[in-house]
């Protein structure tokens, strides 16, 4: 048991870097100020909000960012997971600007739709893909066609996984610890207004590890008349910062889905070519139905992709299931997708990648340990984070019972003060990228040491 942290050094420490922090932004609070008169909130998506204001960024190169203020910044937020190329790479801007001039769009099919679904079969094992252009529209329509591959309603998730902001998994996200019910039936929640009541009671959630519980819930539903179509979830759940699976769970879910007829849907939209050259799917070797995509994928351009198996996207093959949009396999988005895959994403980018987070996660560590500190560092592949609690996370429960809110938001605050540009939230953790090295590993782990020794001054 770790020594417990002054909660009143914390509080004091947060007011004096939130007063750092918005002396050092005042451009962006200018610009905050102009943002609101037409922009709704300031910001193009909710998760961009900050209080008093955002940080607006004007550039990026490789492994760093710049805001209006003109702070350098190591940047281990990377567009919320999915820059793991780094900005402006040079072979995915080539591809850009070589494609461009042969005409952006056509809203028909081009050679690198073809070659990119090639690389995509090789590295996640499924034969047939489709694209989109989000994480959200991938899941969606993943979902749809589960759907109509059973002739089923009811949808699976894992409570507190984020699967896109459609109304169907905009259930059972981010709930106050008393409100999420008896771990055998954990409640469905609507994530914020405008949410139809009906779509919620679609919607089933189950915890994170534990396969007995999710088999006890299917044989529930099913009695019930409400069998899921399918489940949807991410292998390692990165929205309560990083859990991975238990050993022997993933299996027990692929044994359960196949045993009850119900489609396995991988949400690889954030651990999809940034834990692995075929995610999640391949770091842990088990092959789900289905797989959706999005983030790293474009290399920083729009894009999501939907594989499956023959069986499954046999009714998107028919016609049974109109998977469309207009803007499905954009020709710039493809050109940057198949650069990325073929030169940047490479066996040694992953090493690359392998060799720097073990480094992270193993200094993070040692600062843990030297301070006697609540918390651990975990990691796979590209992502990572330090998790403040008292005890291991494997849930949605455990992480909101005793993950320290206050001191990750502490965390935050310091780390943007001193150079490292973090996504916010406890919920969120680090990605790097092929450009980033061992000096930006080393500045990381040096600011989390400065934070330590400062929370037991």
């Amino acid at each position: 048991m770790s020594t417990p942290i002054d909660r009143d050094r914390i509080a004091e420490l947060t007011a004096r870097e939130a007063a750092r922090l918005n002396e050092r932004t005042t451009a962006s609070r200018d610009m905050f100020e102009r943002a609101g008169r037409h922009l709704s909130g300031g910001v193009a998506s909710s998760y961009q909000l900050r209080d008093p204001w955002p940080i607006y960024i004007a550039r990026g190169s490789g492994p760093k960012v710049w805001d209006v203020d003109g702070n350098e910044m190591w940047d281990f937020h990377n567009g919320f997971g999915s820059m793991v190329q780094g900005h402006a790479h040079p072979a995915i801007g080539a591809a850009i600007a070589a494609r461009y001039p042969q005409g952006t769009h056509f809203g028909c099919p081009t050679e690198d739709d073809v070659v990119v679904a090639d690389e995509l079969a090789r590295r996640f094992g499924l034969p047939k893909w489709r694209y989109t252009n989000s994480g959200s529209e991938a899941t969606m329509d993943a979902i749809r066609i589960a759907r109509a591959f059973t002739g089923r309603d009811t949808v699976m998730k894992i409570f507190g996984s984020y699967h896109g902001h459609h109304d169907t998994v905009m259930v059972s996200i981010g709930v106050e610890y008393d409100k999420i019910g008896d771990r055998e039936n954990l409640e469905s929640l609507p994530y914020g207004a405008g949410i139809p009541q009906s779509v919620v009671d679609m919607t089933v959630a189950v915890p994170f590890n534990d396969a007995g519980a999710m088999e006890r819930r299917i044989e529930r539903l099913t009695v019930e008349g409400r069998k899921p179509a399918c489940v949807i979830m991410e292998a390692a759940m990165m929205n309560l910062g990083v859990v991975l699976p238990e050993p022997g769970y993933l299996e027990a879910v692929r044994d359960i889905t196949r045993r009850h007829g119900i489609v396995l849907i991988f949400d690889e939209v954030k651990t999809g070519l940034t834990v692995a050259p075929g995610g999640a799917t391949d770091k842990f070797g088990v092959t789900p139905d289905m797989v959706t995509l999005a983030k790293a994928l474009g290399g920083g351009l729009p894009s999501g992709a939907i594989g499956g198996s023959e069986d499954v996207m046999a009714v998107v093959e028919d016609g049974s299931v109109y998977q469309v949009g207009t803007f499905n396999g954009n020709p710039l988005s493809m050109a940057a997708a198949r650069a990325s895959l073929e030169q940047v994403l490479t066996p040694d980018a992953y090493a690359h990648l392998d060799r720097l987070n073990h480094r992270i996660v193993t200094g993070c560590q040692g600062v843990v340990d030297k301070y006697d500190l609540p918390g651990y560092a975990v990691g796979i592949g590209s992502k990572g984070c330090v998790t403040f609690s008292t005890s291991k996370v494997v849930d949605y429960e455990t992480f909101k019972e005793n993950q320290d809110a206050a001191l990750a938001d502490l965390a935050w605050l310091f780390n943007l003060n001193r150079g490292i540009f973090m996504t916010p939230g406890r919920e969120e953790e680090w990605t790097l990228s092929v450009t980033h090295t061992d000096e930006a590993i080393d500045a990381y782990i040096a600011v989390f040491d400065e934070l330590a020794r400062e929370l037991r001054a």
